[in-house]
């Protein structure tokens, strides 16, 4: 019944936060999308209300007209529309979704001995950690290098930089101490932890700042606008290294690689890039070099994550279904058999086992992703016997 129980958790809060997280990026998108669209207004009533940009746009059957005050508008309506339960619902319901599967299961899906050997407890004191540390080490690079002595925003390419060296040094990190496909995770959710904290501590406080001084008359700085669109353009560009980071996890030929770290930082880095693409073209400037780069990159991780293919040993028989089944029923069958069949996959049957055999070699022999981080410590040798099975034609 707890197996059951959690299973309903999982889809559900992943639901939910498939369905915040669609939400959130897709506001994010299009309000770069519409800043890099706005053209200056030329009626002089727009200029004389403060108007700085805005654009004509036909969608659903309507016309739809958005402007965009360069600070302010002169008289602040009663009703505005905030844009920040979106990220908050998304960060909340992904860190439970992330205690429900990783944490509440360290000793299974965190921990794997081969790349580090350490407690339950310390792996998920870690896994926390990474999610503060990518934050306050975040932070202290924008207020250090970003911020100008005036208080103005500046020096964005060393900024950006900076950010992509210490996401970097945080993927290479993070696969020396998990397992594969936590890595790869921790890593996605200590970006969206960063993003989603910018919207928590930078954008809406200043937008607040910017409300609270106007209803009270003051004057109003340009500076908590331009602090909330630096955060605003880093989070749509560290937008899709949260996504591929998230999707890869999938794939063990991915995270279970010998350099799952630079395979890493290849996805998130082909991503940025094409985002960035997008902005560019967006702006009107022509960057397809980026596509090819990215498109260079793909092929280089294509070439570096294949598989190696089979190789039989030499002068050795394929060994019978009964040594295989030995095998299996010690290290599968827990998880694969009639009480719990993960994936749906059945092992607990001859049958069973030879309709599964192309399955079982790509995942045990050739990927290595199973057993689920070796957790039943299946040796080599025994990997080597299953291939030889397959090879062989999984005969009964």
């Amino acid at each position: 019944m707890e197996s059951y129980l959690l299973d309903w958790a999982n889809l559900l809060l992943r639901w939910l936060h498939i369905v915040t997280a669609i939400a959130w990026i897709g506001a994010s998108f299009y309000f770069v999308w519409l800043d890099n669209h706005l053209l200056k207004p030329e009626a002089p009533e727009l200029k004389a209300r403060g108007v700085d940009g805005e654009l004509w746009a036909v969608h659903g059957g309507g016309f739809y007209n958005p402007q965009k005050y360069l600070v302010a508008p002169p008289n602040l309506p009663q009703h505005l529309h905030w844009f920040y339960w979106e990220s908050y619902w998304t960060w909340m319901s992904g860190f439970a979704l992330f205690t429900v599967l990783y944490l509440f299961n360290a000793e299974s899906f965190l921990i794997d001995r081969r790349v580090h050997d350490w407690s339950a407890p310390a792996a998920i004191a870690s896994a926390l950690g990474f999610l503060a540390a990518g934050w306050l080490v975040y932070d202290q690079i924008c207020r250090r290098f970003g911020h100008r002595k005036d208080g103005s925003i500046g020096n964005d390419g060393l900024v950006l930089g900076l950010i992509a060296v210490f996401v970097a040094f945080a993927a290479w990190a993070a696969c020396q101490l998990f397992a594969g496909r936590a890595a790869f995770l921790i890593v996605g959710a200590m970006i969206a932890t960063i993003m989603s904290a910018n919207v928590f501590f930078w954008i809406i406080p200043g937008q607040k700042q910017v409300i609270a001084d106007m209803r009270a008359g003051r004057a109003v700085s340009p500076i908590y606008g331009q602090r909330g669109k630096q955060r605003s353009v880093h989070n749509t560009f560290l937008t899709a290294p949260v996504l591929v980071s998230m999707l890869s996890n999938h794939y063990g030929m991915l995270y279970s690689h010998a350099w799952n770290w630079l395979v890493l930082i290849l996805l998130m880095l082909g991503g940025s890039l094409t985002r960035t693409w997008f902005v560019k073209r967006h702006k009107g400037v022509n960057a397809w070099p980026l596509l090819v780069v990215v498109a260079l990159m793909l092929a280089a991780l294509l070439w570096l994550v294949r598989p190696a293919p089979p190789v039989a040993a030499a002068g050795s028989a394929a060994p019978s279904l009964a040594q295989v089944q030995a095998v299996v029923a010690q290290r599968c069958v827990m998880c694969h058999g009639a009480e719990l069949a993960q994936k749906g996959v059945r092992l607990d049957s001859a049958e069973a086992l030879r309709a599964q055999a192309p399955q079982v070699y790509q995942q045990v022999v050739l990927q290595k992703t199973m057993p689920l981080n070796n957790a039943t410590q299946i040796t080599e040798d025994e990997r080597a016997l299953i291939g030889r099975w397959v090879q062989g034609g999984a005969r009964p």
